[in-house]
């Protein structure tokens, strides 16, 4: 078994544009929370947010950075981040934020959840400065729990929007 966490590259643009739309329905639609999304929403959100172009220009992007874990080859995890955008009073660009960070349910169990969150964690406690930001679905609550372990605090709560249907998020700041 061959288990590596690197940078992601443009050479990882399909893979890691399908691993997020699978690691998505697995997590929210089919497998995980089974959330009742439309179909037209959930094609409209995964084509704003994970097509191959959009998956480009995040790796692109110097202000975002993004790891990807595989096993023997095959990603089967990852972790994004890059400045706040949450809509907190407190919260500005200049402040980092863990966008999305997803192992595939088969992968679970590894350890890969805990190396993400630390590789993507520390990177934005050298690069970004005060607090650090997540969004969570209000609906989950492990890692809630996860990420109340790593500091973090609930400050607050938005709407987060998956083609024209509306979730709770719950706002995390640790710092």
């Amino acid at each position: 078994m061959n288990l590596d966490i690197r940078p992601a590259t443009l050479d990882d643009v399909p893979g890691l544009a399908a691993l997020k739309r699978e690691t998505f329905r697995e997590t929210f639609v089919d497998d995980g929370f089974a959330i009742p999304y439309p179909p037209a929403d959930v094609a409209v959100f995964e084509a704003a947010s994970y097509s191959e172009e959009k998956v480009r220009a995040e790796i692109d992007d110097r202000a975002h950075a993004t790891w990807v874990a595989s096993l023997d080859g095959r990603l089967i995890g990852y972790a994004h981040v890059g400045p706040c955008k949450l809509p907190h009073p407190e919260a500005t660009a200049a402040m980092g934020e863990l966008y999305q960070l997803y192992v595939r349910g088969e992968a679970q169990g590894l350890g890969l959840g805990k190396r993400l969150l630390d590789i993507a964690l520390d990177h934005l406690a050298a690069t970004r400065p005060g607090p650090l930001w997540l969004g969570v679905w209000a609906g989950n609550e492990r890692a809630q729990a996860v990420y109340v372990k790593r500091g973090f605090a609930k400050v607050g709560a938005y709407s987060f929007f998956v083609g024209e249907w509306r979730d709770e998020d719950h706002i995390y700041r640790r710092g």
